[in-house]
């Protein structure tokens, strides 16, 4: 509910600061005493549309706040808490917004600076004004279709469509996808299998281009290297002059030098080891020799193999481990596309069975709302008729989805709000033929029906009961009052047998200080409150007789609790 209102330089208000409480609270006072600028001031709060038009005159800027205090588990609170503007467990609400005659207007929610458009967002789950020129709620289709299946208690069947809706959309985007992805391959398909082919008739092994880079030079200087070779083996093992024949020799007069001085006993050692790895050198020459050969149809071989590889290399990857890692790519994109008809053929299946799924809840959702649209006719024409529009006709067309789809997010109906006003007339939509008073008795009767169903804590009625009188007048009041046992209940009011049955009342009335209009408002004690109903009643001239009458239609209203 609003626990507090403070309102600085708006309109005619200069200063004003309001607590409230539960219940039905009316306003009350003379015209043009500024009762409006209340419901103005709060409907700004909750995502209005500021003007500098509402500052008042020689100000700079306007200032508007408003505290309100909502029950635990109010859904409003988790989405606070979910955009970082209240902590866990709290339950107040505090909005302030400055509005500048530079245009520079800043909002504020629980302290904090946040966009207009999350105002908008709380507003209707905030506060719900009804007046002679604004209806907040109940006048787009979503919203009457919010009111129909709340009416009806079907949010729980309309989650299970929605949750059957999400898991078809999802397998129809995935089909979507995966069809895509299949013509696009299609496309490419005949190169794909050909690349594939190319290297797989290439047969392509790891680090073939090295060892044939390696081998080719050996081919190419086969006769050079044998010339070499046989040079070599000569120097190390042919006759007296070969290098192991003269260590030998060396072996030799090392041992005598040894037998005469023992300090040269480390150069045998040193002699015998160079005669080991060159005569492992000498066999490995001999061995190297032996197969050392002019073979030209092999070296033909390897270079028309390296030209294979080098082309490939180029046109593909630029490395044998590239061409590779692409040969498995390819083999992996044809395994999918080879296996994506089946694939194809599993996800139609399921979409097909999504289909057939959320037609079935549809159809259920469908029934349960055109069962409740019935009554909820009944109750509304039955509540017209208390509020003497007993010649009115209400109805609540629940109609199928027009379009390429037969379902919705909230399954495969439309439903709107029909209003017919005078006898012989068609029904037509509600927002589009109700006339001011005739909309505001509307909403009263829908909200009425509605009450234990409604979460919006809030309710504004600003002059609903313009244009009536008497009995009906009662009933409205009667009404209202009813509705302030879910809600908050604000109203402004002309009508004595309205402003009798308020909790709380409240008389705005305008002041001339130094010169300026200035409005105050201020909580009648009961006494007051029955001399504000009198005066209601009587007019300028309070007389015994509408003292008495207040008191009567004060004291019925506190019976009827």
């Amino acid at each position: 509910m609003l626990t507090e209102l403070r309102i600085s330089n708006f309109g005619v208000i200069e200063q004003l600061a309001v607590t409230f409480g539960a219940g039905f609270i009316v306003f009350t006072g003379e015209t043009g005493a500024g009762k409006s600028l209340l419901i103005d001031a709060v409907t700004l709060l909750v995502g209005g549309r500021p003007s500098a038009e509402h500052i008042r005159a020689q100000a700079e800027e306007a200032e508007l706040e408003a505290a309100f205090q909502l029950l635990p588990d109010h859904p409003l609170l988790a989405l606070l808490h979910s955009k970082g503007f209240a902590r866990a467990g709290e339950t107040d609400i505090l909005i302030r917004r400055v509005i500048s005659r530079t245009g520079r207007n800043r909002t504020y929610l629980n302290g904090n600076l946040c966009p207009v458009h999350l105002l908008e967002e709380l507003g209707g789950a905030l506060v719900d004004v009804h007046g002679q020129h604004e209806q907040q709620s109940l006048l787009s289709p979503s919203a009457q279709m919010e009111a129909l299946d709340a009416f009806g208690s079907l949010h729980a069947l309309r989650q299970e469509y929605q949750t059957a809706y999400r898991h078809w959309q999802s397998r129809v985007a995935d089909l979507e996808t995966l069809t895509a992805q299949i013509a696009q391959r299609r496309e490419r398909e005949d190169l794909l299998r050909f690349q594939f082919q190319e290297m797989t008739d290439a047969e392509i092994e790891a680090g073939e281009d090295v060892r044939l880079e390696q081998e080719r030079p050996r081919l190419m200087h086969s006769q050079q290297l044998g010339e070499l070779s046989d040079q070599l083996h000569e120097i190390l093992y042919a006759g007296d002059q070969g290098v192991l024949s003269l260590l030998a020799g060396a072996r030799k007069l090392v041992s005598k030098m040894e037998s005469i001085d023992a300090t040269t006993i480390d150069w045998a050692r040193t002699v015998d080891e160079a005669v080991v790895p060159l005569r492992e050198l000498a066999e490995q020459v001999r061995r190297y020799r032996d197969h050392v050969e002019a073979n030209p149809d092999r070296l033909l071989e390897i270079e028309q193999r390296l030209d294979r590889l080098h082309r490939l290399t180029k046109k593909y990857g630029g490395s044998l481990d590239a061409l590779l890692a692409l040969q498995d790519s390819l083999r992996a994109q044809l395994a999918q596309l080879d296996h994506a008809e089946a694939h194809l053929q599993e996800l139609t299946r399921a979409v097909e069975q999504g289909m057939l799924n959320v037609r079935e809840v549809a159809e259920r959702l469908s029934r349960k709302r055109l069962e409740a649209a019935k009554k909820i006719t009944a109750q509304v024409m039955k509540e017209l008729g208390a509020l003497r529009m007993e010649r009115t006709r209400f109805s609540v067309d629940v109609s199928r989805l027009a379009g390429d789809s037969p379902f919705g997010q909230n399954g495969q109906d439309t439903v709107e709000f029909m209003f017919s006003a005078n006898p012989g007339e068609p029904l037509k939509p509600l927002a589009k033929v109700a006339s001011g008073g005739e909309l505001s008795r509307v909403m009263l009767a829908l909200k009425t029906i509605l009450a234990e169903s409604d979460h919006v804590p809030v309710l504004i009625f600003d002059e609903v009961d313009a244009g009536v009188g008497g009995a009906v007048a009662e009933v409205m009041g009667a009404r209202l009052r009813n509705l302030s046992r879910h809600h908050q209940v604000l109203c402004v009011t002309h009508l004595p047998q309205v402003g009798s049955q308020a909790h709380a009342h409240y008389l705005v009335e305008k002041q001339v200080r130094q010169n300026r209009t200035v409005t105050q408002v201020r909580l009648l004690r009961p006494d007051e409150q029955e001399e504000e109903v009198a005066r209601m009643l009587a007019g300028v001239t309070v007389t015994k007789k509408a003292r008495a009458a207040a008191a009567e239609m004060i004291a019925s209203a506190k019976d009827r609790q």
